[in-house]
């Protein structure tokens, strides 16, 4: 059929259309709330950007943020919109203060863009200002006008309400992580220091910035006491701890850069300088960096951000006319950094004890590391255990943050979601049999053993997570006894020598259904009894119920609905009051005993249902 490019062809869509047919240009992916950069955390985050910028400019003190029954509410204490232009400033794109620099200056949201979006995406969204003792409030949905209600007087304090409720068209069946939205509020508080938020029955308030926010995630006493900067436009935390890798949490102007930019970048380049000059010695940056933890927070009049989602630094310079981000926290290094280890000598002994400890692992394992690295490049260029895709994480393509790499067990689990997958995003690395348990051993198995060694080359995580190329890494395997048993190897991997991988929220494990119900009219997948009974009471007692015992018995075609737009994915996450190696030892070690004693307290016996009709 031949496609005809006509007058007709060309489409103009309006602000909110535009918004739903490409959300993911606005807020990256949807997602339903399993990963913390899903869309609806994004909403959250776009009405929750407004209220800091009115703090940061010094209106109001306290933000209530409220989550319930999957509605959110926003309240805070600024000056409250212009009451005449408070229906532009929610339905006319391009449209808000942000681009007068006086009234926010060094602000996150320049574009205009973002509570549009979250109006555009919500089934409902009412937005009211309070100022000057009148407030004004206008209901829409999806982005649709409902109602303007007159202004009227009013005895409430100065500030701006949003209430939404993201919509289920758009985002599935979606559940918020009350952790994830707790790590956003923290974050908040950290770079705003005296600033209250009260989520639901809690309340979130930092004294010390970016010292509180080390404190609160480290997950066991760091090797020396945690160095912390404060400057003009920059604070700087960091130390070191006794994992592998590196740990770093960057902001630009109170946006959490997750993907870091050219700021996170100077502060590697420039805190390698410093040391190197401290100790008058040329160490490898990987010996100085390795084991870090730090965090840097940075002011910048009018940020350039890679993405509308601001989650990387773009902008080279300060501002307009001023040093460059590299030259100025390059000199700020030089200057608190080399002041404070001259005035704390036994801080500087510990730091270089622990690069010398690096230096050493590093060399012990440089030979077998050369000869892995030769392996992995060669098995690239006809790697069987890797099917890859079309787009990464590293490319710049609205899709990105999709980027799938599912990690699973024998060719016909393989073989199913290589069917199955979107070529574009996901892709699918193959184990053979049981992985090594690698707790208690060092990193140099991972280069030893051709299966970490060659899926560390796929994730191009060697270096840290600077060149990531999945954005979600998902462990795929059966619900069987087997099935988990690789579930905890790779978690244990992960978390052995990879555990920025896991803190940073990108792995996940893939829930597949145990059951599928159907009848002559319609089948249901179902993921655990109780949906298998609701199912039942839907279809009829005559359906027929299959339990599936391995992903291999469940066909392609099955299978695009269990890894596409519905898919199903279980966080691996750490709180808190988790500390690794503890963790590791106590399920991967050889504490027998204490083990057993655990899973006979928590046997849970589970009757082993065949396909059967009803």
């Amino acid at each position: 059929m031949e496609h005809l490019y006509t007058e007709d062809s060309i489409k103009t869509l309006d602000w909110r259309e535009h918004i739903r047919k490409r959300p993911g240009m606005y807020i990256g992916k949807l997602g339903d709330g399993s990963s913390p950069d899903d869309g609806i955390y994004v909403l959250i985050k776009e009405v929750m950007d407004n209220s800091i910028d009115e703090y940061m400019m010094g209106f109001g003190k306290e933000i209530i943020l409220e989550i319930s029954e999957k509605e959110v509410r926003v309240r805070d204490f600024g000056r409250g919109i212009p009451l005449g232009k408070l229906l532009d400033v929610a339905s006319k794109m391009n449209t808000g203060a942000k681009y007068d620099s006086k009234t926010f200056q060094k602000s996150v949201g320049l574009n205009g863009v973002g509570i549009k979006a979250v109006n555009a995406l919500s089934t409902h969204f009412t937005i009211t200002s309070f100022r000057d003792n009148r407030y004004k409030r206008i209901t829409f949905a999806e982005g649709n006008l409902v109602t303007e209600e007159p202004e009227q007087p009013t005895s409430e304090r100065n500030g701006t309400e949003v209430i939404f409720r993201p919509d289920e068209k758009m985002f599935g069946h979606f559940h918020f992580i009350p952790e994830y939205i707790e790590a956003m509020v923290r974050n908040y508080t950290y770079l705003n220091s005296g600033l209250t938020i009260r989520f639901n029955d809690q309340v979130f308030i930092s004294k010390n910035g970016l010292l509180d926010l080390l404190n609160d995630n480290l997950s066991e006493p760091p090797l020396y006491p945690i160095i912390h900067l404060k400057g003009n436009d920059l604070e700087i935390a960091v130390t070191h701890n006794t994992e592998y890798g590196e740990d770093y949490y960057s902001f630009v102007n109170g946006q959490h850069t997750t993907q870091g930019g050219t700021h996170l970048q100077a502060f590697k380049e420039a805190y390698v300088k410093t040391i190197r000059e401290f100790y008058k010695k040329d160490f490898d940056a990987s010996d100085i960096r390795g084991s870090i933890v730090a965090a840097i927070s940075i002011r910048i009049q009018e940020p350039v951000f890679e993405s509308q989602t601001k989650t990387k630094l773009g902008s080279k310079d300060m501002w307009d006319g001023g040093p460059s981000v590299n030259k100025f926290v390059n000199d700020f290094l030089k200057n608190h950094l080399d002041n404070y280890l001259h005035k704390h000598p036994e801080t500087a002994d510990i730091l270089l004890k622990k690069i010398l400890e690096n230096e050493k692992e590093r060399k012990a394992i440089s030979g077998v590391q050369k000869l892995a690295k030769e392996r992995a490049r060669k098995a690239s260029l006809h790697n069987k255990k890797l099917r890859d895709c079309r787009i990464h994480l590293t490319d710049n393509d609205e899709r990105r943050l999709e980027t799938t790499l599912f990690i699973t067990e024998g060719d016909s689990a393989s073989g199913s979601i290589t069917k199955s997958r979107d070529v574009n995003t996901q892709a699918v690395f193959s184990l053979k049999g049981k992985p090594l348990n690698t707790y208690g051993l060092t990193k140099k198995i991972v280069y030893e053993n051709e299966e970490f060694n060659l899926l560390q080359a796929a994730l191009n995580i060697e270096d840290g997570l600077d060149n990531l190329r999945y954005n979600n890494i998902v462990i795929a395997t059966d619900a069987d006894v087997d099935g988990m048993h690789i579930r905890l190897l790779m978690i244990t991997f992960f978390l052995q020598f990879f555990p920025e991988l896991v803190k940073k929220g990108h792995l996940y494990i893939l829930q597949t259904p145990l059951f599928r119900v159907r009848n002559k009219n319609k089948t249901i997948y179902c993921y655990d009894e109780k949906e298998k009974e609701a199912a039942l009471k839907e279809l009829g007692s005559n359906a027929e119920i299959t339990r599936f015992k391995g992903l291999g018995e469940i066909s392609p075609d099955e299978f695009k609905h269990f890894i596409g737009k519905d898919i199903r994915l279980e966080p691996v996450r750490l709180r808190k009051e988790d500390v690794v190696h503890e963790l590791l030892d106590f399920y991967m070690g050889k504490n027998t005993t204490e083990r057993q004693d655990f899973i006979i307290e928590n046997l849970r016996i589970e009757e082993d249902i065949v396909e059967e009709e009803v």
